[in-house]
C-alpha cells in the first residue's frame, strides 16, 4: 500500500521528502542537522542566463530564413485553397480533380517542410540547452562544494527561498562566458 501511495505522488515531492527525512529525524532527536540542501530552478538557467539568450539569438538568426520559407509556403497553400474554394463550382470535373490533387500536394509539401523545420529547430535547441546544462552543472558542483551542500534539488513542490541557489549559479554562468 505504501508503495502504491509513493508511486502516485509527484517525483519531485518524493525526492524532497526523502532528502528532508534525515534532517527532520536529526532535529527531532535534538541533534544539529547533518545535511544541507540547496535548490536550483533549472528553467531559469535555460531562459535567463546570458548564455541562453545568446543561444536564442543564434538560433533565431540560423533559422530565420527557413522560418520565412515555411511561412511563405503556408501563405501559398492558403491562397491556393481560397482560390480553389471560390472557383470550385465553375470548374469542370477534370479541372476540379486536378486542382484538388495539386492542393493536396501543396499542403503535404508545406506540412513536410514545417515538420522538418520544427524537428531541426528542436534538435538545435536541445544541443544549445545541453551545452548550458553542462556548464551549469559544473558550476553547481562548485557552489555545492563551497557551501558544503549534501544535496541540490532541481524539482520540488515548494522551496524555501533560503535554500535557493539559482541566482548564484546564474551569476557564475554569466561571468564564465
Amino acid at each position: 500500500m505504501l508503495k502504491n501511495l509513493i508511486a502516485s505522488l509527484p517525483r519531485g515531492l518524493v525526492i524532497a521528502a526523502l532528502c528532508a527525512a534525515p534532517l527532520a529525524q536529526a532535529q527531532a532527536q535534538g541533534q544539529a542537522p547533518s545535511g544541507r540542501i540547496g535548490f536550483v530552478f533549472t528553467e531559469r538557467l535555460m531562459t535567463e542566463s546570458k548564455m541562453a539568450k545568446a543561444a536564442d539569438a543564434k538560433l533565431a538568426s540560423e533559422f530565420s530564413s527557413r522560418q520565412k520559407a515555411v511561412e511563405e509556403a503556408a501563405e501559398r497553400f492558403n491562397a491556393a485553397r481560397k482560390k480553389f474554394e471560390n472557383e470550385a463550382n465553375s470548374l469542370n470535373e477534370g479541372e476540379r480533380g486536378r486542382r484538388t490533387r495539386d492542393l493536396i500536394n501543396l499542403e503535404a509539401d508545406w506540412k513536410r517542410m514545417h515538420n522538418l523545420f520544427q524537428e531541426d529547430l528542436m534538435q538545435r535547441k536541445n544541443e544549445e540547452r545541453a551545452a548550458i546544462a553542462q556548464k551549469a552543472y559544473k558550476l553547481l558542483e562548485q557552489v555545492a562544494a563551497e557551501e558544503k551542500l549534501d544535496a541540490v534539488l532541481a524539482e520540488a513542490a515548494w522551496v524555501n527561498p533560503r535554500i535557493d541557489i539559482t541566482d548564484k549559479i546564474l551569476k557564475l554562468l554569466d561571468a564564465s562566458k
